[in-house]
């Protein structure tokens, strides 16, 4: 029988409570400094170094290291629990910044950027199942709360930031500039991973316990006010035989990567590689996701499902809003970036108020969450048109960051609420690998739009029917979510 630990209740002490805290939003943050300021940073750096040929391998590379990296660390926080990718994760980045910083050629700074992509996918999954573990149920929207307001001022200044780094200093320092930060995330984490280490194992906690018929096990009770989610029909429990993952996780980054750089580099070339791309990757998520999640079986496969068209829609149509304003609407580069920035704000804001409301059922903010992205969306096509006013990109990102910040902070808490203890890394995994997959997708689906219906001068031909085609989704995952991710009586 697997019981929860009993937080709340002295079992994981505040202190402990209060370092997770403090190493989150160190970690968290810095990492959304690096991963703003790279993009502002990557001309420079990339023509400094001779490797305009390999322009976009900088990021194609952190992104195949990143599935690697969240597959292991997964498989390693449900064998020995949180505390060793704790420290081994932010420690990979941290070196993975002194070597990018340090580089002197292609090849080290992309040897840098695998360390980083490692170190960034161990440490996120890592922070997920210490939340589970450190963190009672109705703190968890809290502490996801953080995690996404730890974006907010790097999206505010970082470009800004990087850029004056670039211009004025050295485009080295976007990397080696967070080296001292990120080692004291370590040391504040580091601390946390030696008291869950020491802690002893936890009692069973004196409260009635609901029954899962779909894994055997005893599921923590939930509150009155925000009953527990359906359960999965009976399925054997994954964790008891996943075999090929690490080949698995292989076979994902190549795909992902394919993927990518067709986004990229969108041509008929780019196309056949994106497909063969897709093939690999849909190869291997049958091992990597729960089963079912492709076909949205009802509960945890449905949520983790969610999660992809979530990041899909979103950043599909983001990664085009900036191209839109520029060659339709003739803005300033600066100023198409800032709508970006205001759904970074609304996706906070979001957060911040569904961490304020941990009794609403998390399977209605998800539900919300895809209204409004579907909103946001659908107000930003009409920005395609050369016609259509340009402003209503802000009120339009706005609201799509709004419904990623009540979506993708439900769809954390339920995948925990959904996993037994031993299961926690395998899910987290999964529920990042469906963000990648999600995003990885529906961005290249628009480099081919982009590449077969307009072109980058001309791209309204194009990210109209886009932009209205995820808007379709997004709606269609809030059915989804509706119908398969139900409240059951107590």
């Amino acid at each position: 029988m697997t019981t929860e630990r009993a937080v709340g209740t002295g079992t994981v002490p505040a202190a402990t409570r209060r370092a997770a805290t403090v190493g989150m939003v160190l970690v968290v943050t810095l990492a959304a400094f690096e991963a703003m300021g790279v993009g502002t940073a990557l001309p420079t750096l990339v023509a400094d170094l001779h490797g305009e040929r390999l322009y976009s391998w900088p990021l194609t590379t952190f992104l195949a290291a990143e599935v690697i990296g969240t597959v292991v660390s997964g498989r390693v926080c449900d064998r020995r629990g949180p505390a060793p990718a704790l420290v081994t994760g932010p420690s990979l980045f941290l070196v993975g910044l002194l070597v990018s910083g340090t580089a002197t050629a292609m090849p080290a700074l992309l040897a840098g950027r695998v360390l980083q992509g490692l170190g960034g996918g161990v440490v996120v999954v890592a922070l997920y199942v210490m939340i589970a573990t450190v963190f009672g149920e109705r703190d968890r929207p809290r502490a996801f709360a953080v995690i996404s307001a730890c974006w907010v001022v790097p999206a505010l200044v970082g470009p800004t930031i990087a850029g004056l780094l670039t211009q004025f200093a050295s485009w080295r320092w976007v990397f080696l500039g967070l080296a001292p930060l990120e080692l004291s995330g370590i040391l504040a984490l580091l601390l946390v991973a030696r008291r869950l280490l020491a802690a002893p194992e936890p009692r069973p906690a004196p409260v009635p316990a609901l029954a899962d018929p779909a894994a055997g096990r005893v599921a923590e009770p939930e509150s009155a006010v925000s009953p527990p989610v359906e359960p999965e029909p009976a399925t054997p429990s994954p964790g008891a035989s996943r075999r090929g993952l690490p080949l698995a996780a292989v076979a994902a980054a190549t795909g992902l990567s394919a993927l990518t750089w067709a986004a990229q580099h969108p041509s008929l070339t780019s196309l056949a590689l994106g497909a063969a791309g897709l093939a690999l990757l849909l190869a291997a998520v049958h091992r990597l996701l729960p089963p079912g999640t492709l076909a949205a079986r009802p509960g945890l496969a449905t949520v983790v499902l969610a999660r992809a068209l979530l990041a899909g829609t979103f950043f599909g149509v983001q990664a085009y809003l900036p191209l839109t304003l520029t060659a339709v609407h003739g803005w300033s580069p600066a100023a198409a970036g800032v709508p970006l920035t205001v759904g970074s704000v609304g996706w906070s804001i979001a957060s911040w108020w569904q961490g304020r409301h941990p009794d609403l059922p998390r399977q209605v903010l998800v539900r919300r969450g895809l209204l409004v992205l579907a909103a946001g969306v659908a107000v930003a096509a009409a920005v395609g048109p050369h016609w259509a006013p340009p402003w209503l990109a802000l009120p339009a990102w706005l609201l799509a960051g709004m419904g990623m910040g009540l979506g993708t902070t439900g769809v954390s808490v339920l995948v925990l609420r959904l996993s037994p203890a031993e299961d926690r890394g395998f899910n987290s995994a999964a529920m990042q690998l469906s963000d990648m997959l999600g995003q990885a997708t529906f961005i290249g689906l628009g480099g081919v739009a982009v590449a077969t219906l307009a072109s980058p001068r001309q791209p309204t031909a194009a990210v109209v029917p886009l932009d209205l085609v995820l808007a379709a989704v997004a709606l269609a995952g809030a059915a989804l979510v509706t119908r398969r991710v139900r409240p059951t009586s107590d």
